[in-house]
Parts: C-alpha cells; sequence; structure tokens
C-alpha cells in the first residue's frame, strides 16, 4: 500500500501562509493537516472555521482535519462546511463514539478516531470496521515540535494486527515528531499516512522534504 504523507498546517508560516499552501499545491504532499485546539481538551487553542475556510480556498489537497476539541459532536457539521475532507475525533472526547463517526460519514467526509499516547488500540476493536482513519498520536497532543514517543511503534503493529484480523481497509496515521529519522520504521509497522509538521515546514526546503517523505521504500510494499 502506498502511503500518504499530510504537512501539518500548525507548523506553517503564517505571515507566509499563502506561500506556503502553494508550495504544498504543488508538492507531493497527499493531504493538509489542520490541528483544531480548543484550550480545553487540549492547553492550547489554533484553528476556527473562518481560517479553515480560508485554506480551502487556496489548498488544493484534501484537508485532515483533526479535532483536538471537547464535545466534537456539536461542530461536525460546521468542519465539513468549512472544508474539511477527513474528520478525526479523539476517543477521549466521545463517550458515544459510534453515532459521532457515523455523524461524520452523514456529512460525506471520511471519518476517523485518534488515541491519544496512553490510550491503548483495543478501544478500537468494535469500531475499527467502521473507520477510514485511526489516528495515532506519537507525542502527547497540543504543541508541534515535540520528541516522538517510540512506544507509538509496537502499537501500530497491534493496530495493523487488528486490521488484518478485520480484514479493514482502515488507514493508520501517525502524528507527532514524524521525520526521516523514523518515517521508514513506522512504514514497515504498518502505518499509511505520516503526518509531518516540522520536518517539513523548518526545513529549508520544504518540497524536497516532502519529496524525500514520500519516496521512501518507493520499491519496497509497505504492511
Amino acid at each position: 500500500m502506498k502511503h500518504l504523507i499530510a504537512p501539518s498546517l500548525l507548523a506553517a508560516n503564517f505571515l507566509t501562509l499563502e506561500e506556503d499552501l502553494i508550495m504544498v499545491n504543488n508538492s507531493k504532499a497527499d493531504w493538509l493537516h489542520v490541528d483544531v485546539m480548543d484550550g480545553n481538551f487540549v492547553p492550547n487553542i489554533s484553528f476556527g472555521f473562518s481560517i479553515i475556510k480560508q485554506v480551502k480556498s487556496v489548498c488544493t489537497k484534501p484537508l485532515d482535519v483533526h479535532l483536538m476539541i471537547a464535545n466534537p459532536e456539536k461542530y461536525i457539521e460546521q468542519f465539513r462546511e468549512a472544508g474539511a475532507d477527513v474528520i478525526t475525533v479523539h476517543y477521549e472526547a466521545c463517550p458515544h463514539l459510534h453515532r459521532t463517526i457515523q455523524q461524520i460519514k452523514s456529512t460525506g467526509a471520511k471519518a476517523g478516531v485518534a488515541l491519544n499516547p496512553h490510550t491503548p488500540v483495543t478501544v478500537l476493536e468494535d469500531v475499527l470496521e467502521e473507520l477510514d482513519l485511526a489516528l495515532l498520536m506519537s507525542v502527547n497532543p497540543g504543541f508541534g515540535g515535540q520528541k516522538f514517543i517510540y512506544r507509538t511503534i509496537p502499537k501500530i503493529r497491534q493496530l495493523h494486527d487488528m486490521r488484518v484480523v478485520q480484514n479493514t481497509s482502515t488507514l493508520i496515521e501517525i502524528d507527532g515528531g514524524v521525520g526521516l529519522q523514523n518515517a521508514q520504521e513506522l512504514l514497515k509497522a504498518g502505518a499509511n499516512v505520516l503526518v509531518a509538521g516540522s520536518a517539513v515546514f523548518k526545513n529549508e526546503n520544504p518540497n524536497k522534504m516532502i519529496t524525500k517523505l514520500k519516496e521512501i521504500g518507493k520499491d519496497t510494499i509497505f504492511a
């Protein structure tokens, strides 16, 4: 399965945001990852509907919107209307997870569920077949530029095994501390989507970095 690269908007330069978005458009990136934080579920605040609408007006890549917010079910339709193509909610924020997944799907968006580093992947066992995407946080959510938590790798393997047993095509996405130093190991473990923030936007040649991440193991078929 060919892997996807999703540069993270959180690491972009907001003084030259349009230039960064055009760079992503012209790169080998597959998606643009958009972290939405509310200062409640995580200790930081990021983007709202108006910013996403503006980003959507420029970006030609699908918007992979990651909701790190409390009560996400209240805002699903609004994020879809703002331009989200993939909507991912946190397991830890959804007491009625199956209902929220169905709500996302009813808008026409792809549905994802994210897990914090301390949350076992087994909590997804009863909804995995319903998901387009399962996102494993490889840093604590809320801030960019953190170090990768290597305990994530066995979790990827475990989730991949669950996917095989259930015969589902759910994508496994990894978010946090991803770069050239660990990308191949993540893909070998079973990941399909790599979110790269600082590794891309802090690089002197972001477009070239996206290409390098995209071409890792291009002659290898990963899980």
